[in-house]
């Protein structure tokens, strides 16, 4: 990958500032006074320096008419408005400089918000939690996104500086020693990055570059052209950025379904041909994954190392939804897709990865996704929740409070010692009823609009709830979503936690040596509600699942005592309800 192209470069004797501004007539650089830019070739302005070194703040005048802040800029100590400081990342002494990561094989994720995630919502407080990761089983920490947003409270979502940590949670060496700390305990982090959209205050890009968008829309906002080479360079280095600056081991691409084509396919190859080609440079383990509602299973190959095109994973919102049909009998929205037999959807999930494989769907109204057995169990990233199945509900209400803890303790036996690869979300290791709805931090009309159109998105489940649902905008609803770390000490709560703990220390003795090449098997599921599953190792052995998915004793067959038993009790006359037995042989 050629030099970074955008934001500023901190020379031996100076910064050279630039900016991709091909709308504009002229621009400066507004540091101590206003320095002329000069205009080049494609629309870039450019300009030397001398003397302006880290810390020093600046901004860019356009045309003499409004002061916009640097679209790459590294930090912004004050909010997405304000200037932005000059960062020297090379000044930072990581103290893991032998770091190389870990293989795909051991990733055990935990999604978490860095604001929620301890009462003081900042980098250097998760680190005082790491050692509870660790100790649960926890291999990776996957951050959810972190691009610089309009306020003090966010999902992340709405980032529009999209190389700046968010101030809100610290400076950027309170990041980079997050992540050093992560790695010195073995944790691996992961930073899940926005590429679909741009927050939709403080983003200023259409007044100077307006061909960095299309007259397409995403839900969220203006679409993004990504067949423009300087946008399209705007991401790949920004993805780098976070990799090489932060040293971050992979990233997770939000919603790439929403990127409009064409460019979107583009992007993505590209994008991981450069993360590819950083870890070949390193000698680091480097994994990509994507949100993709479309299932494209022609995108993804868990076994393509350093990658070249492809990415490790996806997230399976598959698996979630037959699980949550399942368990609480839901039937609105996109849950609409899994009421014929949400446990034969469950079984096609381990045995193949997708339920929707090409076939028509209610929700979406047409045909989805693409036939994906061929695939590696790793390919896919399964979960009971995640910010989004928990978000996306008006009053962020977890699993905790819909769902019988017998069927969730099942459910999480059968994830984590599944071969595909399990994700918790953030407290969920010991049951947290901790809630997490939507939140933000807007001001004026658009805190209305915001208000207005969270109701029309969710309506199927506002109208559950009429005047109760949280104010996304009154700082008590990001307050309600913190969690509670004294909650662990409740009997429940010690109770769930040692049997995630109990269940990941099998994970990593008798399934993570044994994942590398394993592949799909055969998963059926009765009327009886009894799920059988299995796959062939990497070491020839045969993993074995037998769960009773149901509220009253089943019978078993003579095949379900085959190999040696890690998880569950010797099966007798029957099989108790909401009972899971794993072997192995």
């Amino acid at each position: 990958m050629n030099a970074r192209q955008f934001g500023p470069r901190l020379t031996k004797d100076g910064t050279q500032f630039r900016l991709w501004a091909p709308a504009a007539k002229h621009v400066d650089v507004l540091l101590d006074k206003p320095h002329a830019l000069t205009r080049g070739r494609d629309g870039w302005f450019t300009a030397h320096i001398a003397g302006v070194k880290a810390g020093a703040r600046y901004k860019f005048r356009i045309d003499d008419e409004i002061d916009v802040p640097d679209p790459a800029s590294d930090f912004q100590p004050d909010d997405v408005f304000g200037p932005g400081e000059i960062i020297d990342h090379n000044a930072f002494a990581w103290r893991t400089t032998d770091w190389r990561g870990r293989p795909w094989q051991d990733a055990v994720i935990v999604e978490a918000h860095v604001g929620t995630f301890t009462r003081d919502g900042s980098y250097r407080a998760m680190i005082d939690r790491l050692d509870h990761l660790v100790e649960t089983g926890i291999t990776a920490l996957e951050l959810m996104p972190l691009a610089d947003f309009a306020g003090a409270r966010n999902w992340g979502y709405d980032g529009v500086l999209l190389y700046a940590p968010d101030s809100a949670y610290g400076r950027p060496e309170d990041l980079k020693t997050l992540t050093d700390q992560a790695h010195l305990r073995g944790l691996m982090v992961m930073l899940d990055v926005v590429y679909n959209h741009f927050g939709p205050e403080g983003n200023y890009l259409g007044r100077y570059a307006p061909t960095f968008f299309t007259d397409a829309h995403t839900p969220w906002g203006s679409a993004i052209d990504y067949r423009v080479e300087q946008v399209r360079a705007f991401a790949i280095e920004n993805a780098l950025h976070w990799l090489r600056n932060y040293r971050f081991d992979g990233l997770r691409l939000d919603a790439v379904n929403s990127i409009a084509e064409p460019g979107g396919l583009v992007l993505l190859h590209d994008i991981s041909a450069a993360a590819g080609e950083l870890a070949a440079e390193t000698g680091r383990h480097i994994h990509l994954v994507l949100e993709n509602g479309d299932n494209r299973a022609s995108i993804l190959d868990a076994g393509e190392d350093p990658p070249s095109g492809k990415y490790r994973a996806q997230w399976n919102d598959d698996y979630h939804h037959a699980w949550r049909v399942l368990m609480t009998g839901e039937k609105q929205g996109y849950y609409c897709d899994y009421q014929h037999s949400p446990i034969s959807d469950i079984a096609r999930a381990l045995s193949s990865g997708f339920v929707y494989q090409g076939e028509m769907s209610t929700f979406r109204r047409g045909k989805r996704g693409e036939p994906s057995g061929h695939l590696s169990p790793m390919a896919f990233i399964n979960f009971l929740q995640n910010h989004d199945q928990i978000g996306n509900r008006a009053l962020g209400d977890r699993l905790e409070s819909a769902a019988d803890p017998r069927m969730i303790e099942a459910a999480l036996t059968v994830l984590l010692l599944a071969p595909g690869i399990p994700m918790l979300y953030m407290g969920e290791e010991w049951g947290s009823k901790a809630p997490f709805p939507f939140f933000c931090d807007f001001g004026g009309d658009l805190a209305d609009a915001v208000r207005k159109g969270r109701r029309v998105e969710l309506a199927w489940t506002y109208e559950m709830y009429d005047d109760e649902v949280p104010d996304a905008l009154d700082p008590a609803t990001r307050d309600s979503a913190v969690l509670d770390w004294n909650e662990r000490e409740q009997p429940a709560a010690r109770k769930r936690l040692a049997l995630v703990r109990e269940l990941l220390a099998i994970r990593r003795q008798q399934i993570v040596p044994r994942l590398a090449a394993a592949i799909h098997g055969e998963a059926k599921a009765g009327d009886d509600r009894l799920l059988r599953a299995h796959w062939r190792m990497g070491d020839g052995t045969t993993l074995r699942l037998v769960a009773n998915l149901s509220d009253g004793a089943v019978s078993h067959a003579a095949g379900d005592h085959e190999g040696t038993l890690i998880w569950g009790s010797e099966l007798e006359d029957s099989i108790p309800p909401w009972s899971v037995h794993w072997r192995i042989g």
